[in-house]
Formats: C-alpha cells, sequence, structure tokens
C-alpha cells in the first residue's frame, strides 16, 4: 500500500497561529473518517500498521487521518510552553475537524489522544458532530498520579543518538510497558521518532517544552482535572471501546470498571503482558480495534 501523504492545517493560537501536521491515509474523499490521535511523547505515524488495515478491509470507502499534535512530529512548535495542554489540542483538533467536515467520525485515541478524544466527543452534539464510533486506548478519567510522576522522569529530557538502532535501544528501556515487539516491529516504531541533530546524530522529534504542562501539576489539580473529564466522559453517546493493557499503571481497573458502567458504558478488552500502552500492532491489538471500527 502507498504511504500516506502529509497535509497541514491552520490552528489559532494567542500568538500568531500555527500549523497541524497529519497524515493521511485512503480515500480523502471517503465519507467515512477515522482520526487515531496518538500520545504525550509520540506522533502520528504511530497507527501506520492499523491505518492499513483499516483502508485495506475498509468495504466502503474509508479515510484515516493520523495528526501529528503541536510541538510533535512535523507540526510548528508553539511559542508559549504553558499552551502544550489538552485545552489547545482539543482547539486544534476541532480545526482539523472542520477542515475535513467528515460526514461520519470514527475516534481512536491513545492516551493524551484519548483525552483529547472525550473533550472532542463530549462536544459532538452541541457543535454538529456525528460521532459514530469511539476507541480509548489505555486511558480514562482518572490517570493514576505514580504513572504521570514516572512519565515526568522523562519527558522533555534533551536525549541524541548515533543511529536509529542505538536510539531504538535507549527508547526501549523506557517503553517495555509497551509489551512485545519483534526487533524490526520497534525500529519502524522508532524511525518516525527521529529526526537530524546539528551535531550530527539524531535526536527526538518533540519539543522538550511539551514537559511544561507535567512540570507544575499537583495532585490536587490533578483530581480537579479528574472531576471534569467525568463530566465530559458522562456526554458521550457514541458506542465506545476501551482497550486496557492488564499491566498499566496508569489507568486502573477500578477507573476501567467504572467506565463500563457508566457515561457511554464502555466495552473493555484487555491485553496480558501489556502495559501502558498497547500499539495496536500485535494482532489481537490490531483486530479488536478492526472488528470494533469496521464491523
Amino acid at each position: 500500500m502507498a504511504e500516506p501523504t502529509l497535509n497541514y492545517v491552520d490552528c489559532p493560537d494567542t500568538g500568531t497561529g500555527h500549523r497541524m501536521a497529519y497524515w493521511q491515509w485512503g480515500d480523502a474523499k471517503a465519507e467515512h473518517t477515522v482520526v487515531c490521535v496518538h500520545g504525550l511523547t509520540r506522533q502520528g505515524r504511530d497507527f501506520d500498521t492499523l491505518a492499513r488495515s483499516l483502508v485495506a478491509r475498509s468495504p466502503h470507502p474509508l479515510q484515516v487521518v493520523c495528526p501529528d499534535v503541536a510541538g510533535r512530529g512535523e507540526s510548528d512548535r508553539l511559542t508559549d510552553p504553558q499552551a502544550y495542554a489538552v485545552p489547545t489540542y482539543v482547539s486544534d483538533l476541532l480545526a482539523l475537524l472542520a477542515q475535513l467536515r467528515p460526514a461520519t467520525l470514527d475516534w481512536v485515541g491513545t492516551s493524551m489522544g484519548g483525552l483529547i478524544g472525550i473533550a472532542v466527543c463530549s462536544l459532538a452534539e452541541s457543535i454538529g458532530l456525528s460521532v459514530r464510533r469511539l476507541v480509548l486506548n489505555d486511558v480514562g478519567p482518572v490517570i493514576e498520579w505514580e504513572s504521570l510522576q514516572r512519565i515526568g522522569g522523562y519527558v522533555g529530557k534533551a536525549m541524541e543518538f548515533e543511529s536509529l538502532e542505538h536510539a531504538a535501544e535507549a527508547l526501549w528501556e523506557i517503553s517495555q510497558s509497551f509489551g512485545p515487539h519483534t526487533p524490526a516491529q520497534w525500529l519502524e516504531l522508532t524511525r518516525p521518532m527521529l529526526r537530524p541533530a546539528q551535531s550530527g546524530k539524531v535526536r527526538l522529534h518533540y519539543d522538550p517544552a511539551i514537559a511544561a504542562s507535567l512540570s507544575g501539576l499537583t495532585q490536587e489539580a490533578s483530581a480537579q482535572g479528574e472531576a471534569m473529564l467525568w463530566r465530559m466522559y458522562d456526554a458521550i453517546v457514541a458506542p465506545t471501546l476501551l482497550l486496557r493493557g492488564a499491566e498499566s499503571d496508569l489507568l486502573s481497573p477500578e477507573t476501567a470498571q467504572q467506565m463500563c458502567a457508566r457515561g457511554p458504558r464502555a466495552r473493555l478488552v484487555e491485553f496480558p503482558g501489556v502495559g501502558h500502552a498497547p500499539t495496536l500492532i500485535a494482532p489481537e491489538q490490531l483486530e479488536a480495534v478492526v472488528s470494533f471500527l469496521l464491523g
């Protein structure tokens, strides 16, 4: 299958505005659009395997759109580090949806991408957006504090590597919770994470300033955010699939069970031997999402 096309959308902000990049697979004129949004330090090419499978298996024309959230991948960096936060990302994704104008929308969100999805889908009816199905990948309204501290321990640190292979090895050290991957799979996940550095080495693709939203976060502020996220989650009406790594330290079993009992009453699928977060590459993970969206 051909590679995706790289496109951009102009997004407003408090400064001069910025451009968000997105990768488009399939038929750009299709009425059915699947938007896939990545986690905190990742980028849109994380969904290559899922996008290829969806386009290949869909019985009708389909496009899959995978943005690089601001400050990541091919998107612009923000002038204000404090703007690296969910409200900005929601505004940017709404600008993208206004440009795409999908007749029918499915949303797949991993971690941070799921939080953005909860906010967007909670607004759907009020903004005339038709959300058909929602996939939340290892995330919910309650994010465990210990997980936030773990993530804060490595996000934003400037790292350079001698080569793709050295980068893959170093990134695996902080990503083993993703679960088993073959060396080839991990290299393919790592490749889009790198950019040339001035030193002649390679560096991570994202703006280190994305860590700003974590550095000043307190448990009290986190708890206040949870209450707002629960209200948003309860407003969602689209059928929802909740994926959880059985060893996840970010989405607890208790939160997952609450998500099955309230709001859209998500259907829960857990993957043994996986923590935060499933990469949707393993056959059982891929099948869970594809069958839900195309079934």
